[in-house]
């Protein structure tokens, strides 16, 4: 059989070690341009915009939210590789990153200001919909910048620093909004203002190398159906890396979507206490992974190998995701969730890393990179299309089976652990 895996990505010509001064500043700015923008788009998606549809109409709130995610989440779908591939294409003296990252933080600004103002359902939407844009914008020419400026046996705390932006994201926005409760205006625009800023700063605090006119990718028109897709017969080992993220956020999708409704009834906490708990929770997820993951990061790049870190970050995820099914009282959930957290922080951690070496076009990252980023955010769109069928297994009346719910999970992450041991050409 041949191997029909990608060689191991080719450095851009002009690609050189970093001093260690400039390695920490760039780590310090990307850090601070990915945490603030997902604290800007997942404050609103978990707290922000629930609040403002029930003050735009109580009675149809979740109408109203399920509107606005589902609109948001189309042009998260589509933003990512689209704007990944015009980012490979730009040309013009401020470089390929620069123009986007500008571009995303004057979206986030934007986007805020009309949740702020919004009064009506389509207002609230316009305003989410450029809250997404903006994030997708920010976020795509962040992760771009790892593969063009920093070498392969370098990236682990680069990609340490992009995997885990999520979660100390979302801890760090809803932190932020409860300091700021109950001034709504305030907790949309703080958390929105630190988007901005660090988009800005990473912008330019940046070195970003403008694209020569020879250098700039070829398209054709069919190029524009292949903006949002790989052909896994030629890049087979990023078809799989897709693959393994896809099935581990399916895991991740489920308990981050159902954990309020398995506090409150298997767990029995009172509907006014789940928002505390799960800012717990997830500080204990968030806390965990920042302890682990970088240290898995520097041991993966010190003896060269990313499978082995992925492949046991995704059965250790499986592990806790099971033991949330077992949980006896909130405590147990905790553990189950800081197991979880150990796995899920390593791997994002390690995971990006192994991605950056198996992209169909190194010197032209961006757009496959926001095909990646969609095995992020389908999961959240997939898990609550099929949950109320999984719920509804062996179930009595009036009664939600969490444990089949998290128990396929559980071997999503398995099946996702698997994935990645067909990879050639990482070790």
């Amino acid at each position: 059989m041949h191997d029909l895996s990608p060689v191991p990505a080719a450095e851009p010509a002009d690609l050189a070690p970093p001093s260690p001064g400039r390695r920490a500043a760039f780590h310090l700015l990307l850090a601070l341009a990915t945490f603030s923008v997902n604290a800007t788009l997942l404050t609103a998606t978990i707290l922000t915009l629930s609040l403002k549809s029930t003050a735009i109409d109580a009675g149809a709130a979740t109408t109203i939210l399920s509107v606005t995610a589902s609109v948001g989440a189309v042009f998260t779908i589509i933003g990512y590789p689209l704007m990944g591939r015009l980012s490979d294409r730009t040309l013009g003296r401020f470089g390929r990153r620069r123009p986007y990252l500008v571009a995303g933080a004057v979206a986030l600004g934007v986007g805020s200001l009309l949740l702020v103002q919004a009064a009506t359902t389509p207002v609230l939407v316009l305003g989410h919909a450029l809250l997404s844009v903006g994030y997708v914008t920010s976020l795509v020419a962040a992760s771009a910048l790892v593969p063009d400026q920093v070498p392969v046996e370098q990236r682990g705390t680069a990609s340490s620093i992009v995997g885990l932006s999520t979660p100390v994201g979302a801890l760090l926005g809803l932190f932020v909004a409860q300091l700021l409760a109950p001034d709504l205006t305030a907790m949309i625009l703080v958390p929105g203002a630190l988007g901005v800023v660090g988009s800005l700063a990473l912008a330019f605090g940046t070195k970003d190398t403008p694209l020569a006119r020879a250098q700039r990718p070829a398209f054709v028109l069919r190029d524009l159906v292949g903006t949002f897709w790989v052909d896994p017969r030629t890049a087979p080992g990023f078809a799989w890396a897709w693959l393994s993220r896809i099935l581990l956020f399916l895991g991740v999708s489920a308990v981050n979507a159902y954990q309020a409704f398995y506090l409150i009834i298997v767990q029995h906490v009172a509907p006014a206490e789940v928002a505390g708990k799960i800012f717990v929770a997830t500080a204990v997820v968030t806390g965990t992974s920042l302890v682990l993951a970088p240290v898995a990061a520097r041991v993966s790049d010190r003896i060269g190998r990313r499978k082995p870190f992925v492949l046991a970050a995704a059965v250790v995820f499986a592990a806790g995701l099971a033991m949330v099914t077992r949980a006896d009282g909130f405590g147990g959930f905790l553990v189950a969730m800081a197991v979880m957290g150990a796995g899920q922080g390593v791997y994002l951690a390690v995971d990006f890393a192994l991605v950056t070496q198996v992209l169909p076009d190194p010197t032209n990252p961006a757009k496959d990179l926001g095909i990646m980023n969609l095995a992020n955010t389908l999961p959240a769109s997939i898990v609550p299309a099929v949950a109320p069928a999984v719920l509804a297994i062996g179930a009595g009346p009036g009664e939600q089976n969490f444990a089949a719910l998290f128990g396929l999970g559980a071997l999503a992450a398995l099946l996702g652990a698997a994935a990645v041991l067909p990879i050639r050409g990482v070790r």
